[in-house]
């Protein structure tokens, strides 16, 4: 079973997360942010990864310090369930509707952070939830998980639902990505024998 447990405490947060690659797409978050527990759900839905968070976080301060470290920590037990990447595909991509909205996403777990990310996102705010910490969060994931990561915004004026495409578009994707290719069973997928 490709899994992973990270525990985190900083003196800004108090995480603990779960994640099952060969999951089933359930979820249990108890998260204060509303809009990002909806947008992980969407995620572990879309992955069919198995998610729990528990998080903790100084939301009195801002939501900032509790998107940017929820993503840490799903990067790292994304590293770390992958682990050698050993017979996966590696790559994945999707283009996802949502209503008016459509989002390209595209990732290579190449084992390079590198987040490409064009949003036009029109409103600052969705409910509470400050629009900009979704960048935070996909860079902070993409990062810690050593991922290449593309997302790019090709129409969509309702600030909700281009955010939900991405994070179901996002989902999708690593599923793809982390799928065993059955003609290279075992195989590292890089002609340099490692990622």
């Amino acid at each position: 079973m490709r899994n992973s447990k990270i525990v985190r405490k900083t003196a800004e947060t108090d995480i603990e997360l779960a994640l099952e690659i060969d999951g089933s797409g359930k979820s249990e978050l108890k998260c204060e942010v509303g809009f990002l527990k909806h947008m992980l759900e969407l995620f572990a839905k879309y992955s069919r990864f198995d998610l729990q968070v528990d998080c903790k976080g100084d939301v009195w301060v801002d939501d900032h310090h509790t998107v940017e470290d929820i993503g840490i920590c799903m990067g790292l037990a994304f590293a770390e369930a992958v682990g050698d990447k050993r017979g996966i595909c590696r790559y994945g991509d999707s283009i996802l509707p949502m209503d008016e909205a459509l989002v390209l996403c595209a990732a290579d777990l190449s084992g390079r952070g590198v987040l490409c990310c064009e949003l036009d996102l029109k409103n600052e705010k969705v409910g509470t939830f400050d629009t900009e910490l979704v960048k935070e969060f996909l860079a902070a994931f993409t990062r810690n998980a050593n991922i290449t990561l593309h997302v790019r915004q090709l129409a969509g004026e309702n600030t909700h639902h281009i955010i939900e495409a991405v994070f179901k578009a996002l989902g999708q994707v690593l599923r793809k990505a982390v799928s065993i290719d059955e003609h290279a069973a075992g195989e590292i997928p890089s002609t340099k024998g490692v990622l």
